[in-house]
């Protein structure tokens, strides 16, 4: 059992909902967000997802776009990410995380290195959004054979004859992106979700986490209550490229996680 798996089973027992923030590694630089991420737990948030700085993320929007090339401009790596992993776990082995990025500098480094190495670092699951189920060999599987949860988008056009592919070898959760498009560009409807969450759950055992368009505590109360829980990424990470001070940006985190937690 993963520290993903573990986090879901303690939250159903106690009948809640999960709240997971989505922060850039390295955004604005490395000891902030290292900072930021330490934070995170205190500030209700169930499990961390840590962007991979990249250079062509094709699936953000701009917000998440300026804070990759943010991080990259200020040296962060793939190596320096597992880094920023393995000191937050010298103060906290229980809180998951998830590194969420691209195949590209996983492939440039090895799958068989990397999985090695990201474990090593505490890192519980994997979303690498450009991988299709049709590579499953390539990753996901080698993955979870290394302990670590492979965790697969499902979208508004992933249709029921798409679904059982892209459930197939997904674990830990399934993220439901609730809007078309890039990160950022609209706002997440309960009323469109709540139904695609049920037929989703339909077809399997996992916790269904919902994402793109989540912004305000209500926002985040609202789509919890028809999820398994709500991601919020764009709206904190438009708060650290404000220069918001990690205080400020932490009690925000605070609000979106008291929305989830209270649906």
């Amino acid at each position: 059992m993963t520290r993903i798996d573990a986090k879901f089973a303690a939250l159903q027992a106690d009948g809640k909902k999960a709240f997971v923030a989505y922060v850039m590694a390295g955004d604005p630089d490395y000891d902030t967000s290292l900072e930021i991420v330490k934070g995170l737990p205190g500030a209700g948030v169930d499990v961390i997802e840590l962007g991979l700085p990249f250079t062509d993320p094709m699936a953000d929007g701009p917000t998440i776009q300026l804070a990759g090339q943010r991080a990259l401009d200020g040296g962060m790596t793939l190596q320096r990410t597992l880094d920023l992993a393995t000191e937050f776990r010298k103060d906290d082995d229980t809180t998951p995380i998830v590194l969420m990025g691209y195949y590209n500098p996983i492939f440039s480094r090895g799958v068989d290195k990397f999985l090695v190495d990201a474990k090593a670092a505490g890192i519980d699951g994997l979303i690498v959004v450009d991988l299709p189920p049709e590579e499953d060999e390539e990753l996901c599987i080698p993955a979870q054979a290394a302990g670590m949860n492979f965790i697969r988008l499902a979208t508004p056009t992933t249709d029921d004859k798409r679904l059982p592919k892209v459930l197939q070898n997904t674990s830990g959760f399934v993220y439901y992106v609730s809007i078309t498009g890039i990160t950022g560009a609209a706002e997440a409807e309960a009323t469109n979700v709540g139904p695609e969450v049920a037929r989703i759950k339909a077809a399997t055992d996992l916790p269904v986490i919902v994402g793109f368009g989540i912004n305000t505590p209500e926002k985040s109360k609202a789509i919890a209550s028809v999820a398994d829980g709500a991601v919020v990424g764009s709206a904190i990470v438009s708060q650290i490229g404000a220069g918001k001070p990690v205080a400020d940006v932490l009690a925000f985190v605070a609000s979106l996680a008291g929305g989830a937690h209270s649906a």
